[in-house]
């Protein structure tokens, strides 16, 4: 995307994180969807997240989490805070009828994967996460 330097509206890196057992990720770059993928432990979406949100430029980064959980929620908060040296906007989203009530649906995280794009697409509260080496 970044090599065809074609001029698109919002360039803009969503991240989109279903909290949980399995935590969902949905990622969109330049209002594209480019990844979908469940996590079962924080420590492995953190680490995802980072190498994403690292990899990619974009004018705006943000991470929009949904408050379902939100003791894994503050978790994620807290690591990515810890371990990203860069700012991001953080947005935590209602994540309220995100998830499909379909029998046997989440086989291999699809349900959280979808709900992850869901909350992609809400709007929360934003404010900037500033990293600690600029915060002491």
């Amino acid at each position: 995307m970044q090599r065809l330097d074609q001029d698109f509206e919002k360039e803009d890196l969503i991240l989109g994180v279903d909290p949980g057992q399995r935590t969902g990720l949905s990622v969109f770059y330049y209002e594209k969807e480019i990844e979908s993928s469940f996590h079962s432990s924080v420590e492995e979406l953190v680490f995802h997240i980072i190498q994403v949100l690292g990899g990619l430029r974009a004018k705006r980064k943000i991470v929009k989490i949904g408050n379902g959980n939100m003791k894994i929620a503050k978790q994620i908060v807290t690591m990515l805070n810890l371990k990203f040296c860069s700012s991001f906007e953080l947005e935590f989203v209602d994540e309220r009828k995100t998830s499909l009530k379909i029998k046997n649906f989440n086989q291999r995280g699809k349900r959280d994967m979808l709900s992850a794009k869901y909350i992609s697409q809400r709007d929360g509260y934003r404010h900037s996460i500033l990293p600690l080496s600029m915060t002491g």
